[in-house]
């Protein structure tokens, strides 16, 4: 798994499953993160070989809910995203799924009160100790690539020591989202501290944080001297972000996105979830196709 000069579709709850990650590697997305998954979960699911599909699904016992697909085409380049405190079932949970994917990556910057309550997410970044017992557990256990994804501290200088620690663990790559844990979508990404983390670390940096259009690339990969690119907001509003031709026209986007939901058989839950997102950025939920997306119940109906 090489992290050098690569565009990489951020991890993003309930909507990177299977199809976008597909869509956007159709495009032109080289590494594509899959959703954070809680190592609890995890522990919970058999690995089952879907001959039907031709995926391999990890099923929640009891259940027999899919909790993560993914297939062939994208083995070279899937990155499973958890979410942990605990290295020891850190482990448990990595050894289910790595052979199925190109790297494991532990999630240290969610903001979100579940996260930080269970002390995962962002509750990582106050507690270096716990950030180094998991990952050096992984990366001596584990022959598959360990990775992590940070916020920003509230201070640059606390940021580029944290990330100097995670470093030293043996780390294939760091992202770093160019946010703290209090800002909101709508404040801008601080791509000068993201600079300070690549200037500091010999391992590659992937950078994320506003990247709406593919011009927007080169500008953070100046402004940062990151070498490898993610993008969140702007591959869901349109995942064709990443094509150098630039973007298709979100009404092709869309119609592709479903065609693969269709084809992966993709939850429908998580394939009204995304297309919700997709058209509250381009229109309105009120409007025709907003009402009809809410209330088809399956993928036949959103098609």
């Amino acid at each position: 798994m090489d992290y050098n000069n690569k565009l990489v579709l951020a991890p993003m709850v309930r909507v990177g499953t299977l199809p976008l990650r597909l869509l956007a590697a159709e495009y032109g997305a080289d590494i594509t993160y899959g959703e954070e998954i809680i190592d609890h979960k995890l522990v919970k699911c058999d690995r089952i070989v879907n001959d039907y599909l031709g995926t391999i699904d990890v099923v929640e016992k009891g259940t027999q809910s899919v909790v993560f697909r993914t297939c062939p085409e994208e083995h070279n380049r899937v990155v499973f995203q958890m979410g942990t405190s605990d290295a020891v079932r850190a482990l448990k949970a990595a050894q289910l799924v790595c052979n199925d994917v190109a790297a494991v990556d532990i999630n240290m910057g969610c903001p979100r009160s579940f996260s930080i309550s269970g002390g995962m997410g962002a509750a990582l970044l106050s507690k270096p100790e716990t950030i180094h017992d998991i990952l050096t557990t992984l990366k001596r256990n584990l022959n598959t690539p360990v990775t992590c994804k940070i916020r920003l501290l509230k201070t640059s200088h606390d940021t580029v020591e944290l990330a100097r620690q995670i470093e030293k663990t043996g780390v294939s790559a760091l992202a770093v989202h160019g946010r703290k844990v209090p800002d909101r979508p709508r404040d801008p990404a601080k791509w000068n501290e993201i600079a300070d983390v690549v200037a500091a670390l010999s391992v590659p940096v992937i950078a994320n944080g506003d990247v709406f259009d593919y011009e927007d690339i080169q500008r953070i990969k100046n402004a940062t001297g990151a070498s490898s690119i993610m993008v969140a907001r702007g591959a869901l509003w349109n995942a064709s972000v990443f094509s150098p031709k630039g973007k298709l026209p979100w009404e092709e986007v869309k119609k592709e996105y479903v065609r693969k939901s269709i084809l992966w058989d993709n939850e429908v839950k998580s394939t009204k979830h995304t297309l919700k997102e997709m058209i509250m950025h381009h229109s309105c939920l009120e409007f025709p196709e907003g009402k009809a997306v809410i209330k088809s119940e399956t993928l036949v109906d959103l098609a």
